[in-house]
């Protein structure tokens, strides 16, 4: 399995930008994902998590941040909306199998920077 994410960029705030991320080696539907972020000098955290029908996002980006899937080409995707300085952090793409407990499928990262 690999995931490539992409999309990081430096952005003021109150802009948008779009995160993707490019899967192979799986078969998207019967994973779910996650996009995580870190904070320089801190673990990584959970953003947004897409299990089947359901969604969670962590409540400093309800209603900023909204993930979607392409199944055809494996793509898992981050709209990021007004967002503000403190969103500042390298971004992760996660997978795990739907019978699997822990995401072990990670990408590289992407940086995201906001700019005030």
């Amino acid at each position: 399995v690999q995931l490539l994410e992409s999309g990081g960029v430096l952005v003021q705030a109150g802009g948008s930008l779009r995160l993707s991320c490019a899967a192979s080696g799986l078969t998207f539907s019967t994973y779910y994902w996650a996009w995580f972020r870190q904070f320089l000098g801190e673990e990584r955290k959970r953003v947004v998590l897409w299990r089947r029908g359901t969604v969670g996002y962590l409540d400093s980006v309800k209603g900023r941040f909204t993930i979607s899937g392409d199944n055809a080409n494996k793509s898992v995707y981050l709209q990021m909306n007004n967002v503000k300085p403190e969103d500042t952090a390298i971004y992760y793409c996660a997978a795990r199998p739907t019978g699997m407990k822990n995401f072990d499928n990670w990408g590289q990262g992407t940086q995201v920077t906001v700019s005030s």
